[in-house]
């Protein structure tokens, strides 16, 4: 699924790639994004034929950006967002995929988020992690850290199947 994902990105993104910077650009933005994040980042980098460590450290800080903001206001925004008509039916619909995950966070708070964000699995993440820590009402700055930590055990994961396996598969 993540691989599908991220050829539809760049097939979108990919014009960018001719300009300057335009591959460091892509996989910027596509480690901000939901659902791929840093995972899906260093999926395209591979596919860009990329430097890895520069993959890594572009995916690493365009998959961390968005943490603070989940992990300080999401709940408040969330909060407003119910009250509205429109929109909360989507808010409740995530609140309650996060929910369905927050048992395998919640009994071992900091380890479990770290293991949760750094395992790349379906439905695991950074995004998924944060919201979780933020709803179950967490520490900040501890699941700030449990986080970036989680990001880079996944980035290492990815980097090996990324440029490893992945590369000896396509070629």
């Amino acid at each position: 699924m993540a691989e599908n994902l991220v050829h539809s990105f760049l097939d979108i993104f990919g014009g960018l790639s001719n300009m300057p910077f335009g591959k460091e650009m892509i996989i910027f933005i596509i480690s901000m994004f939901p659902i791929l994040e840093l995972r899906g980042g260093l999926i395209a980098a591979s596919l860009l034929n990329m430097n890895p460590v520069t993959s890594f450290i572009i995916c690493f800080i365009g998959n961390l950006i968005p943490i603070p903001f989940i992990l300080w206001f999401i709940t408040p925004l969330f909060d407003k967002l119910k009250k509205t008509k429109r929109l909360s039916k989507l808010v409740n619909k995530i609140e309650n995929k996060a929910k369905s995950k927050k048992d395998q966070i919640e009994k071992r708070e900091f380890w479990g988020l770290l293991l949760f964000v750094g395992i790349p699995l379906p439905g695991t993440g950074a995004w998924t992690g944060s919201l979780i820590a933020s709803m179950i009402g967490m520490n900040k700055k501890k699941s700030l850290l449990a986080a970036i930590l989680g990001v880079t055990l996944a980035g290492i994961i990815m980097m090996i199947l990324s440029f490893g396996l992945l590369k000896g598969i396509i070629n």
